[in-house]
């Protein structure tokens, strides 16, 4: 099989294309043909070896994929051959097979191609549960998104919009904006069309109830700053490469809530509502991931290195099988 390796930690530029043989599953594995994979951010910084996790090369990075199942090993259940499949992990994805554990692909729902899922899970997932389990957003508020021609903020102008909010999108381009505005935003901040607290008071003179920050830098003080008394800001991400240092006085002044999100901190009932109600929202197509940019697996350091630069409109694929 062809995959796309990391033979060694650097830029996107060090990937190449291999030719390795086709995995076989063990027992409770299936192996997946994969159709189309996902280019996430954090493909970049496992590249780089900048990310929470080092993973030693050689290895295939990719973490979002969805494709048929072809090879069932002994004693994988819920799953058969023929199945369409997604599942997210840490590496492996950007390759024509890969081997997981049948408990952690899901079946792709009928009339849901296999690009959407493909592009779904990562980003949809980690908005829907920070706006429902750690922002606690709902009908009526006023919610505004850094990174909003991102993946994950993209998502969360989409799930925010759908959950009743009043979506402030912030973004770095008007194309980036315009694109927020199709899935749903009601106004639109450039932030790079003048300082972003002077957006932001233009924007939200009364304030936003929520703050989901996939970004970090520069960005997160003057958005700290728009909440209302009470407030909850959400860090998601550090996207931007800055880690940001916020004055600890806004927070006591206004009684704002500085929440970190993580997949592990949502309650097991909460988590199960999230996705059941997720799901309602992908079959009956109210949320949908926006493909801005598609490439073939050749080209995957191009892909990457698109990514890396934040040129980025919602979410990036590697078309590998049909």
């Amino acid at each position: 099989m062809r995959a796309v390796v990391c033979p060694v930690h650097g830029p996107p530029e060090v990937v190449r294309i291999e030719e390795r043989p086709a995995p076989e599953p063990g027992p409770g594995q299936v192996r997946v043909r994969v159709a189309a994979a996902a280019v996430n951010f954090p493909d970049v910084l496992l590249i780089a070896d900048r990310y929470q996790i080092s993973v030693p090369p050689p290895f295939v990075p990719g973490s979002e994929f969805a494709g048929p199942v072809d090879a069932v090993g002994d004693g994988a259940t819920g799953v058969a051959v023929d199945d369409v499949v997604t599942s997210t992990g840490l590496v492996g994805a950007f390759a024509e097979w890969v081997v997981v554990d049948a408990a952690k692909v899901q079946v792709v729902p009928p009339g849901v191609d296999v690009r959407t899922a493909a592009a779904f899970g990562v980003a949809h997932r980690t908005a829907y549960h920070t706006l429902r389990s750690t922002a606690r957003v709902g009908a009526g508020d006023e919610l505004l998104v850094l990174g909003a021609g991102g993946g994950v903020g993209l998502a969360a102008v989409q799930l925010g919009a759908a959950l009743g909010a009043t979506v402030t999108a912030v973004a770095s381009s008007p194309e980036k904006l315009e694109v927020a505005a199709r899935h749903g935003a009601h106004r639109l901040v450039d932030h790079r069309a003048g300082p972003l607290r002077d957006g932001l008071r233009q924007a939200l003179p009364d304030g936003a109830d929520a703050v989901v920050d996939p970004v970090g830098g520069d960005l997160s003080e003057p958005a700290l700053r728009s909440l209302r008394r009470g407030g909850r800001f959400v860090t998601v991400g550090y996207a931007s490469g800055k880690v940001p240092s916020i004055p600890l006085n806004l927070v006591l002044v206004k009684g704002i809530h500085v929440l970190g999100f993580q997949f592990q901190d949502v309650p097991p009932d909460e988590y199960a509502r999230n996705e059941g109600e997720l799901g309602e929202l992908l079959v009956a197509g109210r949320a949908a991931p926006y493909v801005g940019a598609a490439y073939p697996l050749d080209a995957a350091a191009e892909a990457l290195r698109y990514v890396a630069d934040g040129r980025a409109i919602g979410k990036v694929l590697l078309d590998i099988g049909s």
